[in-house]
């Protein structure tokens, strides 16, 4: 813990060092001090502004808001890049068009290699959310709706801050955890209902996406507040890339291949959004305001989905979701304010 309470620290003086803004704040205090009646709204508001600016939890909720808005266009985006190609193949170039992208930014910033210390927790990243995740949720989505997939993974929150516990030793609030079971069973009462009281060869490869992800994101958020986040997706990358690049080879000559552009836009989104982007942006805010609190925005995630699983797909929207997206909120709401 003292080593993310370091992280998280040297972030804040490095925001509020920056030179126009440390120098507006101030001068805005000298001015209130001394100035004409009037002005002094003007001063605090521009200290407010720079106070809200040097936050470093509040710069990392937008970081993580942003990861699961990528994230929840994962599925959708998986959907379509069915359509050009299968679910190995789709899982392989994926992975492998990610790793380059990731390469090309560590060769660019002639970033060093990790310490040898890290490796091992990079490899659970590697093969939690480059390999294991991803494979498990094309297989899934063969079988089952991206809405029901979306409801499902909804259970992630709740299973990461698990596994967070146990891998850090860290005890969130009885209130945290309240509300956290309470969002779990909402996503899980939800899913039942809408699967008809079962689950599906589908559900199983989505439980078993949930615990390889919990302890990807739980080392991932780790390793983010040693080393910065864009680093600890890039290495995870660059550590699979050998293995995808075999495997983008094989799959490709068996699965066959049927491009068209929802299946070039999947693949795309998948590799650069998905697993670069949005997994970049969600370490780094893991790492300013921990990982139960981080793995409790996810809540959103299965909502955001059922959006675009409308949107972009045509699929119908469960009668039940605005009952199940009115409490999860609330869920998300209250582990935002409990102790952790």
């Amino acid at each position: 813990m003292r080593t993310q309470n370091s992280a998280t620290s040297r972030t804040a003086i490095a925001v509020t060092s920056t030179g126009p803004l440390r120098t507006e704040a101030a001068d805005a205090v000298s001015e209130a001090a001394g100035a004409a009646p009037g002005t002094g709204s003007s001063a605090a508001r521009t200290a407010s502004a720079a106070r809200t600016a040097s936050d470093p939890r509040a710069r990392g909720t937008l970081l993580a808001g942003l990861g699961v808005l990528s994230f929840s266009l994962t599925f959708p985006s998986t959907v379509w890049g069915l359509e050009s190609f299968g679910p190995w193949s789709l899982v392989a170039v994926r992975s492998t068009l990610a790793a380059l992208i990731a390469g090309a930014f560590l060769l660019a910033g002639r970033v060093p290699l990790p310490e040898r210390r890290h490796w091992t927790g990079l490899a659970v990243v590697a093969c939690g959310v480059v390999i294991g995740f991803p494979l498990l949720t094309t297989l899934a989505l063969q079988t089952s709706t991206t809405s029901h997939a979306a409801v499902v993974v909804g259970l992630l929150p709740l299973t990461t801050a698990t596994v967070a516990a146990v891998r850090t030793g860290r005890r969130p609030s009885r209130t945290f955890w309240v509300a956290a079971v309470s969002g779990a069973v909402v996503v899980l009462g939800f899913t039942l209902q809408q699967s008809g009281g079962s689950f599906s060869t589908g559900d199983l490869y989505l439980f078993g996406a949930l615990l390889v992800c919990a302890a990807g994101y739980t080392e991932g958020g780790r390793l983010a507040a040693l080393m910065p986040g864009w680093q600890v997706i890039g290495w995870a990358l660059v550590l699979c890339l050998p293995l995808m690049v075999v495997a983008s080879a094989v799959t490709l000559s068996i699965e066959p291949v049927h491009l068209n552009a929802h299946g070039v836009i999947g693949l795309v989104w998948v590799a650069a959004g998905s697993t670069f982007f949005g997994l970049y942006v969600w370490y780094r805010g893991m790492a300013a305001i921990g990982i139960p609190k981080a793995s409790q925005l996810q809540l959103a995630q299965p909502l955001l989905t059922l959006f675009w699983s409308v949107f972009l797909l045509g699929e119908s929207l469960p009668l039940a979701a605005p009952l199940a997206a009115v409490a999860v909120l609330v869920c998300i709401a209250v582990t935002q304010r409990a102790k952790s």
